[in-house]
């Protein structure tokens, strides 16, 4: 069946950039035909213009509306063929991966080469969407490159000078950063029309033909989660969408903020769970909120990585993304810093209005892939001292901006876990588990963590001691009370903007904050990090190490990358105690402590986040628990300075890590006198009142 969804441009506009295209397409078919520049470098050109004519088909027949009347054979051999050379058995000898191209060509040709050839694959999702100027600017920038080495020929050498191709590459992303960024902004924050919803809301959704219509990399993965889901009767998609959009709206509800005064909710899901996103969406439109859907960024440029923000689908190779989500180092320095700051800027000044009414995400988030660890690949991108720091500036400076724009004060947000088929033979099994996990009793556990929260209100710090070979050794400082009847210091977490329920949680005092947090394995992001040790002295990461990789040097990038997010150090933002029980047995009986969500893992120990309060961007909006008190620890000594130097009050990061139950030798709130109050001894809740959080983990042994 068709869709309805039409890009919009001018006629003028339209015509302008059919012609460019025309002219461009159809040089690049003369290098598939005819080679012009020296034979060791015709192979590299050779590929990536037949990969620019595949795109050419689909862009097209998306702009002049036949694709949907392009056979389901034809769309079947297209996604094939777009992502053949992503599959593991062929990246391995292919230009897109830069060991490859470095052997071929030299470490400064082959990194920018491959660079520019990964950026090219972003033309994949703007064809589908019909956005034909980001598919022009891509190609044009092909031709640039490619007229360098025919030029090359034409004086007499055999190729230019790799610092002629970078520079070339620079302008690129130098010139074009307004046009990319008002794209992303727009489809993130304002547009509430777009191919992906179309396909949502007008798709045939009785099978799964419809996968093929997104460009999205599609796998029996995809396929069997929406021919599962397709299977499930009205009244299990009904409990699901409800669960989903009402944790949205209580996340408002519960701290105090006005959801009539926003009229769109972002809603981001995995690839097959469209019939419970329709349905979403209709429940979200009957609160007065139009949904917003859009892709992942598909642009390195724009921040595509290994985490995906938008819709989520299996990777057909993670090692790539890997391999070049570090590629801005090759043009990122102060002078692009301060233009794409002023971009970014000018981006959201032309959706304002858009972006004053947006509510946040509401995301489903599927879990089931094996645990990932990049390969420590020499020959990629690395970011260097001075453009790591650059970019931790632009993080805290956009950041900046968009609060601005969009107040944290203001928006909320809503995330829920389903597992996919890639987790194994029960994934039937563990899909109606985590509905149950999902739609606990809210009453019952908040009751129960009501008495966590009355016995650590009276304590000063917690102490947390692993065992089992977990060597966690911390001292947790609280913040103090000032008036007990009225205060705490914990939030009462239910079913709300962390589904499922099960969890309280503060922003700990940083100075007096000291000791070892340790975890044999966690999955934090999509990524798997083993043996990971983290030493704080006044709340600060002293020291970090983790056992990835044997080489030191190698652990300490993949930290910096994937904890730190390029900060030197990080404060703890949070410590919670996780309380669902329920969710650890599953996890542990059917063997996904390493592939379990950090949504539902966080909720089965004691967790602990490096990076932003839980409150951050939103310290002065008074917060209550369900019992009336109103919650004083909010913020830190970094988010205090955020009306005198907002730039140094966020790290714009939250990670937390979670020691299980079966590795917590003791948890105790310590009163100001040394009274010692044990809440969990051996992995067992002790407290009066608590009994029923034990008996899950003793029906499991």
């Amino acid at each position: 069946m068709g869709y309805s969804y039409k890009r919009h441009f001018d006629e003028e506009e339209l015509e302008f950039l059919l012609e460019r295209h025309e002219l461009a397409i159809e040089r690049i078919k003369s290098v598939c035909d005819k080679c012009e520049i020296a034979d060791d470098y015709y192979p590299f050109f050779n590929q990536a213009a037949l990969f620019l004519k595949t795109v050419d088909e689909i862009l097209m027949a998306a702009v002049d509306g036949s694709w949907n009347k392009t056979s389901m054979n034809r769309k079947i051999q297209l996604n094939k063929d777009l992502y053949i050379d992503l599959r593991p058995k062929y990246y391995e000898n292919n230009y897109l991966n830069p060991s490859y191209a470095v052997r071929r060509f030299g470490r400064d040709m082959g990194q920018v080469l491959s660079a520019i050839y990964a950026e090219l694959r972003s033309c994949i999702i703007y064809a589908y969407s019909q956005n034909l100027e980001q598919v022009l600017i891509r190609e044009e920038l092909f031709l640039e490159v490619y007229g360098l080495f025919v030029d090359a020929i034409q004086e007499q050498t055999e190729a230019p000078d790799s610092s002629t191709v970078l520079a070339c590459y620079r302008a690129f992303a130098f010139d074009y950063l307004d046009s990319m960024l008002t794209d992303s902004l727009s489809d993130s924050f304002a547009n509430t029309d777009s191919l992906p919803k179309s396909i949502v809301m007008e798709g045939d959704l009785r099978d799964s033909d419809y996968l093929y219509d997104y460009g999205e990399y599609i796998t029996d993965i995809e396929i069997n989660m929406a021919n599962y889901i397709a299977s499930l009767p009205e009244s299990d998609i009904e409990k699901m969408a409800f669960t989903f959009t009402e944790g949205y709206r209580k996340g408002f509800a519960a701290t105090g903020k006005d959801i009539s005064i926003k009229k769109t909710v972002e809603v981001r899901y995995f690839l097959g769970f469209e019939r419970v996103v329709r349905k979403a969406v209709e429940y979200f439109k009957a609160i007065g909120l139009d949904s917003i859907i859009h892709y992942s960024s598909p642009s390195f440029m724009l921040g595509r990585s290994v985490i995906r923000r938008g819709l989520e689908c299996s990777m057909p190779n993670k090692q790539f993304e890997s391999d070049h989500e570090h590629d801005k180092v090759l043009y990122f320095d102060h002078g692009f810093m301060e233009r794409k700051l002023e971009c970014y800027r000018d981006a959201l000044e032309k959706i304002e209005k858009e972006a004053a009414v947006y509510g946040g995400p509401a995301v489903i988030e599927g879990f089931g892939d094996k645990p990932f660890t990049p390969a420590d690949n020499p020959d990629k991108t690395s970011l260097d001292a001075d453009t790591r720091k650059l970019l931790t500036q632009y993080s805290a400076r956009a950041g900046e901006i968009l609060n601005r724009y969009i107040k944290g004060e203001e928006r909320s947000f809503t995330i829920i876990s389903f597992p996919t088929p890639a987790i194994g033979s029960n994934f039937e099994d563990i899909f109606d588990e985590t509905i149950a996990i999902n739609t606990l009793d809210y009453e019952l556990y908040r009751d129960m963590q009501q008495i966590i929260i009355d016995n650590l209100d009276k304590a000063e710090y917690v102490l947390v001691k692993g065992m089992n070979g977990n060597r966690t050794d911390l001292k947790v400082n609280l913040v103090d009370i000032t008036d007990a009847d009225k205060e705490t210091k914990f939030e009462n977490c239910v079913a709300d903007v962390n589904i499922p329920v099960g969890e309280v949680f503060t922003s700990p005092r940083l100075e007096g904050t000291d000791g070892v947090l340790h975890v044999k394995e966690v999955f934090l992001n999509g990524i798997q990090f083993v043996d990971l040790t983290l030493v704080f002295k006044d709340g600060i990461i002293d020291n970090i190490t983790c056992g990835n990789y044997e080489d030191s040097e190698a652990n300490k990038k993949f930290l910096d990358t994937y904890l730190l997010f390029n900060h030197e150090t990080l404060p703890l933002g949070e410590f919670a105690i996780g309380t669902n029980t329920v969710a650890y047995t599953v996890t542990k009986r059917y063997g996904l402590e390493a592939i379990m969500p950090i949504l539902i893992a966080e909720k089965t120990g004691p967790h602990f986040a490096v990076g932003d309060t839980c409150y951050s961007h939103e310290e002065d909006v008074d917060t209550f628990n369900p019992d009336g008190k109103r919650i004083v620890a909010k913020e830190n000594r970094y988010s205090a300075k955020r009306e005198e130097n907002p730039a140094e009050a966020y790290f714009n990061c939250h990670t937390d890590i979670t020691i299980p139950y079966d590795e917590l030798g003791s948890l105790s709130a310590v009163t100001a006198d040394g009274n010692e109050i044990e809440i969990i001894r051996e992995g067992r809740f002790v407290l009066a009142g608590l009994e029923q959080l034990n008996e899950p983990l003793n029906n499991n042994n």
